[in-house]
């Protein structure tokens, strides 16, 4: 049986790390439009990979733009069974500074997209359980290496996903300071949303480029405050995965992984033979009962 694999999303620095060998980009067709570019499959530290860069390389995409049921499908479709995203994230309280990581534990969806963050519809209903939207096995794992790096990391948070282009206005940001969310982003929420649907197990690396625009005693974000924290944020992103990577269990074994156990509400006998085809990676190990 072939190793599961493991799949990593986020910029540049990521996909050009030197360890990764066997390097071979690949391109997946979905049935739910491109991914924003080809997979680069490899390995690291022993183990097969996948990395997706998000925005697509020479970063093309706005995150409102992102196709996460495509991105999403193509790791699935490449048998990836656990993601660590990579994510620049604002923060909302003062506790956070820049180049701090924070593994978030919660989100809180901002945007106007939830019909395109799930696979399912078309004549197959399902409801995945999505209180503990991140894996927590996978998260204690990468805190136990941040912690050991030395990275200044803080334990748990809530993600506010917004759409943007644009970053917050002061109102908003105001308001998700005062209601004591932590960071703010513009992709991961989708993100998970659609991996938990996959049965794979998820975990956000949010590191912080900025103060998004809620305090007074500093800049509010501007692309060029991003830009630099960004490429400070890539070598701590880069330690962090070659040490977490030999990590990961080699085979899936957690709830992640069995999440549509529960979940598919609709009759086996009236899942429409279309809707199926196009769900055949993600629905493959319950076909397989048949």
């Amino acid at each position: 049986m072939t190793e599961p694999r493991i799949g990593i999303i986020g910029g540049t620095g990521l996909y050009e790390m030197a360890e990764v060998t066997d390097r071979r980009w690949v391109r997946v067709r979905t049935p739910f439009g491109a991914p924003s570019d080809a997979l680069l499959t490899g390995r690291l530290g022993g183990r097969p990979v996948v990395f997706l860069p998000r925005h697509g390389r020479g970063h093309r995409w706005l995150p409102s733009e992102l196709n996460h049921r495509a991105n999403i499908w193509a790791m699935k479709k490449l048998g990836v069974a656990w993601i660590l995203s990579v994510s620049a994230v604002g923060s909302l309280q003062r506790r956070y500074r820049p180049c701090d990581l924070v593994l978030v534990d919660q989100f809180v969806d901002r945007t106007k997209k939830s019909a395109e963050h799930t696979f399912f519809g078309r004549g197959i209903v399902a409801h995945v359980a999505f209180a503990h939207p991140i894996c927590e096995e996978l998260r204690r794992l990468v805190l136990e290496e941040a912690r050991a790096a030395r990275i200044r990391v803080h334990d748990g948070g809530t993600y506010v996903c917004m759409e943007g282009p644009a970053f917050s206005t002061r109102a908003e940001s105001l308001t998700h300071h005062r209601l004591g969310y932590d960071v703010i982003g513009m992709t991961n929420l989708g993100e998970a949303r659609c991996a938990r649907e996959a049965e794979i197990a998820y975990v956000t690396l949010a590191l912080v480029t900025d103060y998004d625009a809620w305090s007074d005693e500093h800049e509010h974000v501007t692309v060029d405050q991003v830009v630099s924290y960004l490429r400070r944020n890539a070598a701590t992103a880069q330690e962090l995965i070659r040490r977490v990577v030999p990590r990961i269990p080699t085979a899936p074994g957690c709830s992640c992984h069995r999440a549509l156990d529960h979940a598919i509400l609709t009759d086996r006998a009236h899942w429409p033979a279309a809707t199926v085809r196009a769900l055949k990676p993600i629905l493959a190990r319950h076909l397989d009962r048949e």
